[in-house]
This record gives structure tokens, C-alpha cells and sequence, in this order.
């Protein structure tokens, strides 16, 4: 059974969000809440304060997985920063809050091990 999305950060016009949306809608998972990224801004305090009760980081970029365990073995805000922030200066979309992980960027393979579909 697919998982629920608590949380997507996402925008419209982009192209890697656009092949996360066709992956949750396929698979047909339901979003909680969805914030436009167009007119919602996050910038460093805010994405490290998403971070918050999250256990693992998965950061994507191409076919470029990396995974943290912020529970266990957290890196330094720069770090996390660095896989968070676009180079726009604001949270990378798309991003996803599943339960205690935190998805940033997309990939098939890393949405398929997170929601089940």
C-alpha cells in the first residue's frame, strides 16, 4: 500500500517536479499538503527548522543519491544546507516530508524505496 506525502513542496513550472508529481500520481498517493514554491520562499532558517523531527535526508540530483541519517550521525548545517539550498538561495523543490524522512530533489528509484510505489 502507497504511502500518504505529509508535506510537498512543489512547483509547476519545473521540470524535475513535474516528474515527481507524475510519480505520486501514478502511484497513486495522496499529498496532505502541497506549498507552491512559486509564492512560498524558503530560505536557510526555514529549511533547516524542516528538519524537525525528521530522522532521514535523502538528496537528490540526477541519478545522484545521497542519505543521512540525521538521527544517528547528523552532518553540519552546511552541509545539510548545501543539499537543501538551490542556487536560487531558497529550498530546493521538489521536497517531500514522508513521515521522519525528508526528500529533496527527485528521483524514481529514491521515491520508489520511500513511498512503496
Amino acid at each position: 500500500m502507497p504511502k500518504t506525502i505529509d508535506w510537498l513542496y512543489f512547483r509547476k513550472s519545473c521540470v524535475t517536479c513535474q516528474k515527481a508529481k507524475k510519480h505520486i500520481d501514478a502511484g497513486g498517493i495522496s499529498v496532505k499538503e502541497t506549498v507552491d514554491a512559486r509564492t512560498v520562499r524558503y530560505g536557510d532558517d526555514e529549511a533547516l527548522a524542516l528538519l524537525e523531527g525528521i530522522q532521514t535526508l535523502t538528496a537528490m540530483r540526477g541519478a545522484r543519491i545521497e542519505t543521512f541519517d540525521l538521527k544517528n550521525d547528523r552532518p553540519d548545517d552546511t552541509a545539510l544546507m548545501a543539499k537543501l539550498i538551490g542556487p536560487s538561495g531558497n529550498l530546493r523543490a521538489p521536497t517531500a516530508r514522508i513521515g521522519s524522512t525528508l526528500l529533496v530533489g527527485y528521483n524514481p528509484e529514491a521515491y520508489k524505496r520511500a513511498l512503496g510505489a
